[in-house]
């Protein structure tokens, strides 16, 4: 059951997002999608410190989204030199679909490093799928997404209108979290750690609501960290809420988070752990921001274009 903290933190169940979770239960039950999902992680599952599965040149990788990101954007980064040139995880905010984009467009090619992203997310369009397929560098993940979960609560609230989507979500929708996916994507992290590539996570685990504001983070970051022995990097993104052509965006980079490395971390280290990663990012949002006015070209398609 979900305890009344969390039912408060559920996004709200506006037009579009009710849009967006049609749009989710058609994606979940989509045969490529599941395909490419099981393709994926097979071949993610075989990489040791010697074997990889197909993926592009970082370089390449970097070059192709640096050159689509400053097309529609100014981007500014800050403190880059926070980043080791080693193993490691960057833990951001997450406030668009286009952050992980922007992140790989700016930071350097060495280590290599992975996303961790919603499967749903990354392959409702072929396009994506094409492009990913031909990029590699990404962990699909099988989630139910927090709309959903707005949309099940609302219905067993009362919301009529809203019981038919729910059964489907409910009938459809993987939520992920059982033991087997979950070991298997551990292995694959670690492994990942192990060779020295690098891990890009958004620890919120959803899509912010506003500028600087921050979810409680999920624990999944730091028990990866301390079980590959690698920091943590706390990264903020910051004016990618709401999209517009040539808006400026800026990635602000914190000092790395080191924490002794344990294979089997007890409660209150990863405690300790998360509270610290979520200060170090809280620490790095802006608390005054303001949105900049005027007109906003392309605003619909950009904030749209990666649904």
């Amino acid at each position: 059951m979900e305890n009344n903290n969390e039912l408060e933190n559920l996004p709200l169940l506006t037009d579009n997002a009710i849009q967006r979770v049609w749009e989710g239960v058609a994606a979940a039950s989509d045969r490529t999608i599941r395909d490419t999902i099981d393709t994926t992680l097979n071949q993610l599952s075989a990489i040791d410190q010697e074997n990889t599965e197909p993926r592009v040149s970082s370089n390449i990788r970097r070059w192709v989204l640096r050159s689509l990101i400053h097309f529609f954007f100014r981007v500014r980064v800050e403190n880059i030199e926070n980043i080791p040139q080693t193993s490691a995880i960057l833990a951001a905010n997450h406030l668009h679909h286009f952050d992980p984009l922007v992140l790989l467009a700016e930071i350097l090619t060495q280590p290599y490093y992975y996303i961790l992203g919603d499967a749903r997310t990354l392959y409702n369009k072929w396009w994506k799928r094409l492009i990913l397929g031909f990029a590699g560098g990404v962990i699909p993940l099988e989630r139910i997404w927090g709309e959903e979960q707005a949309v099940i609560s609302a219905a067993e609230a009362g919301r009529d209108d809203l019981k038919e989507l729910a059964e489907v979500i409910k009938n459809t929708v993987n939520p992920g979290g059982n033991i087997q996916t979950v070991r298997r994507i551990d292995r694959i992290v670690a492994a990942i750690l192990a060779r020295g590539d690098g891990l890009m996570i958004f620890p919120e685990g959803r899509l912010g609501t506003a500028e600087g504001h921050l979810h409680p983070l999920k624990r999944g970051t730091v028990i990866y960290a301390l079980r590959g022995g690698v920091p943590i990097v706390p990264v903020a993104l910051i004016g990618t809420h709401d999209l517009f052509l040539r808006k400026k965006l800026t990635i602000r980079v914190g000092k790395p988070l080191y924490f002794p490395a344990s294979s089997t971390p007890k409660r209150q280290e990863i405690n300790a752990a998360l509270e610290t990663l979520e200060k170090a990012i809280r620490d790095l949002l802006p608390t005054d921001y303001h949105e900049p006015e005027g007109i906003k070209l392309l605003q619909h398609f950009l904030n749209r274009m990666l649904w």
